[in-house]
């Protein structure tokens, strides 16, 4: 399968990555773990990596600054997009070629809607004798004539109503518009990011609607996806466009930093001021805070908990954002070892150091 305009320029960033960083492809697979035939498909543009934390290991271990992976972050979704979109109608061809039905001779067989075979009712009419006198066929013109005028009739009121249909089905929506690409992704600065950023507001998300699609929009982006059970990818693609328009059930209000403290101090009443201290270094104490690893795993909530120790917990990504149900996995953690070894960047908070949001 021929490679597409999106996996060719994604393939050609990281590509330059790959060649400034002077690794070879042996080299990146050991550091990566990701086999060296598959990540010279990647920089080739015959293959797109299916989740971007592979595209974010490898942008990382080839020297990637903060600017260049959100680029990246940008062109793998452009290039998921469009393999989906051609994988779909690949298939689609494939079941209508699969499907079709020979061109049989007068007076065979054709297909109902529901596969069952019936006799062809204009064969019929059709004499197998020799050739009809001129009275016949002067009848049958009539005949020939009424159906063309039936099949006339037919066809143009099929323009109408499509006509109609498509008349009715116009889209005002800012993100269907023809002003936004299919995929609002990392890295985006215009009206549609705006678009992304003020209907998360308008559900209660705590998001600045700057039209800047930066780390805090991706949080809230993909936090919005797992509300709206949807794959957390963090790309606005048609999917996640349509529940913005129609989810009115979901909601992203949560509780302020002072509530998410007060709960636990009371869950960790042994040692409460370093629970604090934990968190609000691991998340600011932001219930809905989302963290990408460069493994393509991800950390989730208030205590940041990895999706390894979610499936230990038995939890979801879902339960993983109420933040009651954070804190009380976290201490379920802590309780195993009666310390915060879970937690090792931010030993310094353990130790006392004072929580970067505590008011004085």
């Amino acid at each position: 399968m021929p490679a597409h305009p999106e996996s060719e320029q994604l393939a050609a960033t990281l590509r330059a990555l790959k060649n400034r960083s002077g690794l070879s492809y042996e080299a990146l697979a050991k550091r990566t773990d990701i086999a060296g035939s598959t990540l010279h498909r990647y920089c080739k543009g015959t293959s797109v990596p299916q989740d971007y934390g592979s595209v974010h290991r490898l942008g990382t271990v080839c020297g990637a600054s903060p600017d260049e992976l959100r680029s990246l972050h940008r062109l793998w979704a452009l290039a998921d997009t469009a393999r989906l979109k051609e994988s779909g109608e690949s298939s689609a061809e494939s079941d209508a070629e699969g499907s079709a039905e020979p061109n049989g001779e007068a007076g065979g067989e054709v297909r109902t809607e529901t596969g069952g075979a019936v006799t062809d009712p204009v064969a019929d009419e059709i004499p197998a004798t020799p050739a009809p006198t001129p009275m016949r066929r002067s009848r049958y013109s009539v005949v020939a004539a009424a159906v063309a005028a039936v099949v006339t009739l037919g066809v143009s009121a099929w323009v109408l109503s499509t006509q109609e249909a498509s008349s009715d089905s116009h889209d005002d929506r800012v993100l269907f518009s023809s002003g936004c690409r299919s995929v609002v992704a990392m890295g985006e600065h215009d009206t549609c990011v705006h678009e992304v950023q003020q209907l998360l507001h308008d559900k209660g998300a705590d998001i600045g609607v700057d039209s800047d699609f930066g780390p805090q929009t991706l949080r809230r982006v993909t936090a919005f996806q797992v509300f709206a059970g949807l794959p957390p990818n963090g790309i606005v693609d048609d999917a996640t466009k349509k529940a913005l328009y129609s989810s009115p059930n979901v909601r992203m209000n949560v509780w302020s930093p002072e509530k998410v403290r007060q709960r636990i101090r009371t869950v960790f009443k042994e040692e409460p001021a370093k629970a604090v201290a934990i968190a609000d270094c691991q998340s600011f104490l932001d219930p809905l805070h989302i963290l990408p690893n460069t493994n393509g795993t991800r950390n989730w909530g208030v205590f940041q908990i990895s999706d390894a120790r979610l499936r230990d917990l038995g939890g979801t990504p879902r339960q993983a954002l109420d933040p009651a149900w954070n804190i009380t996995a976290a201490k379920r953690l802590w309780d195993r070892n009666h310390d915060f070894h879970d937690w090792p960047n931010c030993e310094r908070a353990a130790r006392g150091t004072a929580s970067p949001t505590q008011r004085p």
